[in-house]
């Protein structure tokens, strides 16, 4: 089995961290690490926890990120972590219960048959929301529609945050000249990904009632339209497409 690594950003998760930590050392892959990314943010036991199952488990490592400006710069600082701890696939997931731990071995799957990318989908078949407030399910499914529309993509779900990607990848991206602070971080790392090798697959996500301010939504339509000029900083020596 390929070593593989999951990033997962938390902050406030005392109530599910050891049962996700659990559920995901449980699953039936001895190569399976887990890499939790915390910052100041934080406030509850969620770090202590993780903590003790570092010290149980050679298998969770906890990152705590000083520097963090937001849950994606915890992203794309976990990926460096992997990378330089030698992870042959990368996965992100979410931390607080939205995506589920029994739902990783099918992007496990797929990156085995040689997928360079795998992406959670909650609009395809099989997939499903819920949880979510009304407008929380027009802005994901209308973000989608909009992404597709603009980015020449044709994906089913453009703003889900479970993902996983074969090591080479992430390699060969420069992390550091993602425009994404926030809601866009997906999409932009899809259209990027575009002309890979990859592939949805269908997830269960459980969603909050949490607020998503106006400027937010108006920020995200403004950095899709300065994507594709920022492509070539990411990806100026990216390989050609795998096969």
């Amino acid at each position: 089995m390929k070593k593989t690594i999951i990033v997962m950003p938390v902050a406030n998760e005392e109530s599910t961290m050891a049962e996700i930590l659990d559920e995901i050392l449980a699953l039936p892959h001895d190569n399976l690490y887990v890499y939790p990314v915390i910052d100041n943010y934080s406030k509850d036991r969620t770090e202590e926890i993780i903590r003790q199952k570092e010290k149980e488990s050679n298998r969770v490592k906890c990152i705590f990120y000083k520097e963090s400006k937001g849950v994606i710069s915890c992203y794309l600082e976990g990926f460096r972590h992997a990378l330089a701890d030698g992870a042959e696939q990368i996965l992100e997931m979410d931390g607080g219960g939205s995506h589920r731990p029994s739902e990783i071995l099918q992007f496990l799957e797929r990156l085995e048959e040689g997928y360079d990318c795998v992406w959670g989908s909650r609009f395809m078949k099989g997939g499903s929301m819920r949880e979510q407030p009304l407008y929380r399910r027009i802005l994901s499914k209308g973000g989608t529609w909009l992404s597709n529309l603009v980015l020449g993509t044709r994906l089913e779900d453009m703003t889900s945050g479970f993902e996983g990607f074969q090591r080479w990848v992430l390699e060969n991206m420069n992390l550091d000249n993602f425009l994404s602070t926030g809601h866009m971080y997906q999409t932009e790392m899809r259209f990027y990904c575009r002309n890979l090798h990859t592939i949805e697959v269908p997830i269960h996500y459980v969603g909050t009632a949490s607020s998503l301010k106006a400027s937010s939504v108006t920020e995200a339509l403004e950095l899709l339209f300065r994507l594709k000029k920022n492509e070539k900083f990411v990806m100026g020596s990216f390989p050609e497409r795998k096969q």
